[in-house]
């Protein structure tokens, strides 16, 4: 489990998300929190979201956030028989499958927050089912079906990009038998505002999954990019302070990438870019 804040403000206040994976089905639980959670509240949503449905783990894989640390937190998975394990700075992997899904639901977040910034954290179930549908590399299976072996009903038919959910017949029928026209366009917004995120997912999802076969098959290379002078680049932003990136998004939620900048000059391996503005 994992919390990641720096999103913008919702309407209930909350701007960071409580990420839960089960370690053998890798399914999801997500919910929006404040920043001024406690361990007591993250107890709560542990037990609400996770225990509620599956029952009480044999262990709690964590970073040593102070939540996690805290007395309150480890007195109570000690009256209720649950391991806590910690992961540290010098292994960090320890929560590895936790961090893979916040990579995917940071992507997705990101490009819902740029369109409707205080929305986000209703859109958060629809991402959660979308990533329990999805295939994880590592199982070859959906977390739904590892869970329970099936697979929930949605719409056969996602819909295109900019034509509503005029992605197939069916859905056209459909929409043309509703009337009068101003719920139908209603409809189809609703929908197609949903069913997009559905995309979303699943598209974040095969990405992650092609970036991890890529760097599998570099590791122990050297670095193969060249760029020379007049190259536009986009710049990792771990690093980089957060005024230099952005006022909308910050700490884990902030852009990895910056840029594109020129590249003006190169000496060795290092390479001069214009300055940001």
């Amino acid at each position: 489990m994992d919390i990641a804040f720096g999103l913008p403000p919702d309407a209930a206040g909350n701007t960071g998300v409580v990420v839960f994976v089960d370690r053998l089905s890798k399914m999801a639980h997500l919910a929006a929190v404040p920043d001024t959670i406690d361990g007591e509240g993250t107890a709560s949503l542990f037990l609400d979201r996770v225990s509620r449905q599956h029952g009480l783990p044999e262990a709690v894989v964590s970073d040593r956030d102070p939540r996690f640390t805290g007395k309150f937190w480890t007195s109570i998975f000690a009256v209720l028989g649950t391991r806590l394990d910690m992961s540290t700075a010098d292994h960090p992997q320890t929560d590895g499958q936790t961090e893979r899904v916040n990579r995917v639901v940071e992507d997705v977040l990101r490009s819902i927050c740029a369109e409707t910034p205080k929305r986000w954290s209703a859109m958060l179930p629809l991402v959660e089912f979308a990533l329990n549908n999805a295939v994880d590399a590592s199982t070859g299976y959906t977390p739904f079906y590892v869970n329970g072996l099936s697979h929930p009903r949605i719409p056969r038919t996602p819909p295109r990009p900019g034509s509503g959910l005029s992605g197939g017949e069916e859905f056209a029928e459909r929409l043309a038998d509703i009337s009068p026209l101003a719920v139908r366009k209603q409809v189809d917004t609703f929908l197609s505002t949903r069913l997009s995120v559905l995309s979303h997912v699943r598209d974040a999802m095969a990405e992650s999954q092609d970036e991890q076969k890529e760097h599998a098959d570099a590791k122990g290379r050297s670095n193969v990019n060249c760029y020379e002078v007049g190259d536009l680049v986009l710049l990792n932003a771990m690093n980089l302070p957060t005024h230099a990136v952005s006022a909308v998004f910050k700490t884990k939620l902030r852009p990895r990438f910056i840029g594109p900048f020129k590249v003006v000059a190169e000496k060795g391996l290092a390479r001069t870019l214009t300055r940001p503005g």
